[in-house]
């Protein structure tokens, strides 16, 4: 996975992150879109997210991935 310097992540538009209204979970190619799943699936496990947060991460990540 590359690293998305400052500039470049305040370059995606929203649609390209898990969670739009947090601008978090950014997912401009497919290593940043399972790294997303990944570390939701964690902080869901921590109690740091909620289930329909996870479910909305999850969902992009797959239409990234070509699993939906």
């Amino acid at each position: 996975m590359v690293k998305l310097s400052t500039s470049e992540r305040n370059a995606l538009p929203g649609n390209a992150f898990g969670l739009p209204h947090e601008r978090t979970y950014p997912m401009p190619d497919s290593s940043h879109a399972r790294n997303a799943k990944t570390r939701a699936a964690e902080e869901f496990n921590l109690g740091n997210l909620t289930f329909a947060e996870k479910s909305q991460i999850d969902r992009k990540a797959d239409e990234i991935l070509g699993e939906a």
